[in-house]
């Protein structure tokens, strides 16, 4: 356990790291961004100062990890607020998508993936194929445009972009900060289905790109596995197909679908910035896409470490379910 968290304490501390000197060699002036391109150079260097970039580069990152570990992201030139008062807000909605996103992916791409590898070269697989294809060629915004234009404009069958519609805006106290939840707790159900039709899109969109990726690496799992003697062995026994499927072949890759799952909910959580722009979805993406064209650093640094940080602790509860499900791995 102390090496676990060991290994986690560096992996963060070399997050903070990185995150922190490439904020100081991209071409863009904190300062500038806060006094404006037109401020004299008294108040520049006032500003300079007071942000303590006057300091000698490695002091100014032990009080860049103080401040962090103090929960202290900095202001928001974007927004005048803490940084993470404002990654408290949208995280959330990124969360909620992501989460509905690798759900659609997960229940979906598995089984395509288990029954492609057991036909392999029938038209099924080819079709399976086809659509992983697809999800790693087709641009994420072009799909999102085209879902607009044909269920919401067209068929009307969801929500438009945003999270709710503009009735309904800020009448649930955001408790989570995940609106299915926060609206089911307050017995609001019209909210809860109002928000559920804007989010039916995105997220389905988001859980298209993960079943392709998913179903490519179960189907290539399973061809391995159905490849191997025990499971001939089990066919010659009469043991029936689907459990020769889900019982002999399926349970040994369980292990290595934990990290691909893993890893594609951790892109869907860092990766879903067009969607968000999109789809006008209040979350982290759309935060961070607006933080870097008005040359926000503090809120882009402040993003990319609450994204660095899911994947550690994505990748940490996968090693966690290595052992539960392996216990060779204990």
């Amino acid at each position: 356990m102390l090496g676990v968290l060991a290994a986690v304490a560096f992996t963060f501390l070399g997050l903070l790291a990185i995150t922190f000197f490439i904020g100081r060699v991209v071409p863009i002036d904190p300062v500038l961004a806060v006094v404006g391109d037109r401020a004299p150079r008294a108040v520049y260097e006032a500003a300079r100062i007071e942000m303590g970039l006057d300091k000698p580069l490695i002091v100014q990152f032990f009080d860049y990890v103080g401040n962090v570990l103090s929960g202290d992201l900095g202001m928001s030139v974007s927004t005048g607020k803490a940084v993470a008062e404002d990654l408290a807000r949208v995280f959330p909605a990124t969360l909620e998508m992501a989460t509905l996103g690798i759900i659609i992916g997960v229940l979906l791409g598995v089984p395509m993936g288990v029954y492609a590898a057991s036909r392999q070269g029938s038209l099924l697989d080819q079709v399976i194929r086809v659509v992983g294809l697809l999800g790693y060629s087709v641009p994420a915004f072009w799909l999102g445009l085209v879902g607009l234009a044909l269920f919401y404009a067209k068929l009307q069958w969801v929500g438009g972009p945003g999270r709710l519609d503009i009735f309904y805006d800020g009448m649930v106290d955001p408790v989570t900060g995940l609106i299915l939840i926060d609206s089911l707790f307050a017995g609001e159900t019209d909210i809860f289905f109002n928000a559920l039709s804007h989010i039916a899109l995105p997220a389905a969109v988001l859980g298209f790109f993960s079943l392709a990726y998913i179903a490519r690496m179960t189907r290539s799992f399973m061809l391995d596995q159905l490849a191997q003697e025990y499971v001939t062995t089990a066919r010659v026994k009469g043991v029936p197909e689907r459990l020769v499927l889900w019982r002999h072949a399926f349970r040994p890759i369980l292990v290595p679908l934990i990290t691909v799952i893993g890893l594609s909910y951790a892109g869907l959580l860092e990766g879903s910035v067009m969607i968000e722009t999109v789809f006008s979805w209040p979350g982290i993406g759309n935060y961070l896409t607006t933080a870097l064209l008005n040359a926000d650093m503090n809120a882009v640094l402040g993003s990319t470490l609450v994204i660095g940080a899911v994947f550690i602790g994505i990748n940490k509860i996968s090693d966690v379910l290595y052992r539960v499900l392996d216990p060779r791995a204990r």
